[in-house]
This record gives C-alpha cells, structure tokens and sequence, in this order.
C-alpha cells in the first residue's frame, strides 16, 4: 500500500515510547504530522528530531500533533532520546512508534524496496481531522528534512481549509493570496468586499484573509 493525497490513512496500534499507541484515539480530532526514520541512532534523523522537539510549540499552536516512527524497539528509541537531549539541546517532547516489526512501517507503504527493503523512507505525513493524508514528502537518507518548509505548508492547508484561496510560490503567513478560478467575479465581490488585483483573468491576487473567518 502506497498512500496518495486524500487517502485515508488506517488505523493500526503499535508500541511507542509512550506505551502502546492506538492511531485514531491518540489523534483526537487533532491534525497530525506523522514522520518516519530508517532506525533509531542514524545522525540526519537525530538532528530531524532535535528540530521538531524545538518546533513542537509551533505545531501545538496550529493543532497539530506530532509522532514519529522508526523500526526499532523502544528501549533503543528511549537511548536515542538521551543521546538527542546530549547532541540537539532539546527533550524529545512528542511520541515516537516503536515499529520492531514493521507492521505499521509496511501498513503505510514505508518501505521501499530499491531504498532498503528492511529500513523505512524517511516520509512525511500530514493528516487532517478526517484521517485523510494531506501533504505527503519523501526525502532521501542524506537530505535533512527542513521542518519551516513542512510548517509554511501547514500554514497553507490550514488556510485554504477554510477560504476559497490557493496559495503562491514562496508564500507565508500573511502574504497575499490567489483567489480560487471556480470562484467568479461576482462570488469573489461576496468574499473580498475590498476588491483585489486581477493580473490575468485566471489570477487573482488578495490579501489574505483572516483565520479562522
């Protein structure tokens, strides 16, 4: 099984760090940003969840739980948080699966063969509410994950959730935005009282509305 965008991603129970997981009830109603390493001890994925342990506030703001995965035991995982405290200045502060037997590795189409057929690729997950993936990214071993970027994006889905805007190249938090095609003129009038740049008439550009409004 290979996860796409808008799939929905099962529910399994695994061990964790935090005692046996169970998906959907430690979800909640929540988002949630599910990433996955090759092994414990593995020195991109220490700094990678050093990074995370630094950014979980920014996550907890946006309502976005953490979890990480790994195919390892969890008394390694529980070693390898005491050598991330000692390298990255930081507590690992959010979960991580146990995946010993790579069941939840192989449920979620983490395994890639022609990369290892024994170690998980390092992906990320993005999971609405719904339990639908949102965003999916796949990095290989050597590339470090940048965590701002994966924040930016959530930053977008969450907007565009609940506006009928898309998101530019490059954007943040508060830059202007592109007003959907599907929307008319007439609909944008309704939506953008105080107008916006039409640069084509397939683009659109307007401030970006208020959250949540």
């Amino acid at each position: 099984m290979s996860l796409r965008l808008l799939d929905t991603v099962p529910d399994f129970t695994q061990d964790s760090t935090i005692g046996p997981l169970r998906f959907y009830d430690w979800a909640g109603d929540d988002w949630v940003l599910l990433f996955s390493h090759p092994r414990a001890f593995t020195p991109v994925c220490t700094t990678e969840l050093g990074a995370v342990a630094r950014l979980k506030p920014e996550f907890d703001r946006r309502g976005v739980k953490v979890l990480g995965l790994s195919v390892d035991p969890v008394d390694s995982h529980r070693r390898w948080a005491e050598d991330i405290a000692e390298t990255q200045g930081t507590t690992l502060n959010f979960p991580l699966i146990a995946d010993h037997d790579r069941r939840v590795a192989d449920l979620l189409g983490l395994i890639h063969p022609n990369a290892s057929d024994t170690a998980t690729v390092r992906t990320v997950f993005v999971i609405d509410p719904a339990r639908r993936v949102r965003l999916t990214l796949t990095y290989p071993a050597s590339t470090g994950r940048n965590f701002a970027e994966i924040l930016r994006a959530i930053d977008s889905i969450l907007l565009t959730e609940t506006h009928k805007v898309a998101t530019p190249a490059d954007w943040r938090d508060g830059d202007d935005v592109i007003i959907l095609p599907s929307v008319s003129d007439e609909g944008a009038t309704a939506l953008f009282p105080d107008g916006w740049t039409a640069h084509k008439p397939y683009l659109r550009t307007v401030k970006q509305p208020a959250k949540g409004g």
